[in-house]
């Protein structure tokens, strides 16, 4: 399955909204500290409502303690509008790990940098639009890569 990662989420809603989506694809998160929140914050869990059981969630101090991990699985690519490539000219595999960044500022420039320019995507939008939603940027990138595996597991 693909590995949804959230850098530093800000707002409680759109990761619970993150975690009803894992908990209904299979799809697993990973959160970057530090969180704008507690896990057990209300706004979450009313957000991800009961899920939060049926999703694997999993918390790093930092990207770098989360890259150690993998097990040279998958690609990584990261969700930005200051991408070059589209999310949908991407061939997505499972064990993929889709980063997000913070709500208020995206993903760090120098991490952007670390990455080959061709795995730093973008949903096309109007331009001048400063961007979309997470949990739906999210939930439109993780089922473009579903999509593109046949929806493998889920009926």
């Amino acid at each position: 399955m693909f590995n949804i990662v959230l850098y530093q989420p800000e707002i409680p809603p759109n990761t619970g909204n993150i975690i009803r989506l894992c908990a209904n694809t299979g799809c697993y998160l990973h959160l970057i500290e530090p969180l704008g929140f507690e896990l057990d914050d209300k706004r979450l869990r009313r957000a991800g409502l009961d899920y939060h059981e049926w999703a694997d969630v999993q918390s790093y101090p930092s990207l770098q303690a989360y890259t150690s991990i993998l097990t040279g699985s998958g690609s990584i690519y990261a969700i930005s509008t200051r991408g070059s490539q589209y999310y949908n000219d991407i061939r997505f595999t499972p064990g993929d790990s889709l980063v997000f960044g913070p709500e208020t500022r995206g993903l760090p420039q120098n991490y952007l940098d670390s990455l080959p320019a061709g795995n730093v995507l973008r949903l096309p939008m109007l331009k001048n639009s400063r961007s979309l939603n997470l949990s739906n940027t999210a939930a439109i990138v993780v089922y473009e890569a579903l999509r593109q595996t046949g929806f493998k597991g889920l009926s």
